[in-house]
């Protein structure tokens, strides 16, 4: 089982307009969802290759890495901002 090989010159032919509605429909989403959606888009037109999905949709790899290892492997990564941030409790005022 063996990876594809695939080079940046070997591009998908999407137009400007697809592009620019695919970046559009991702900018709409947060979290696990846009991982989910970038990662499905950059199976479906990148050949599952993150650096393509930066090159071509504009995408940064590292999320798009991230949610193709969400995809895989059906486990979510979640931070940390959400237990870090916001009001403090009143204990610890």
């Amino acid at each position: 089982m063996g990876m594809q090989h695939v080079t940046l010159q070997s591009r998908p032919s999407l137009t400007p307009s697809q592009i620019a509605d695919l970046r559009l429909a991702a900018s709409k989403l947060t979290g696990p969802e846009r991982r989910s959606f970038e990662a499905a888009m950059t199976l479906k037109y990148c050949a599952g290759n993150p650096l393509m999905a930066e090159a071509v949709l504009g995408w940064g790899r590292q999320t798009v890495a991230r949610g193709l290892a969400e995809s895989r492997s059906g486990i979510l990564c979640l931070g940390a901002p959400a237990a870090c941030s916001g009001r403090k409790r009143w204990e610890e005022h």
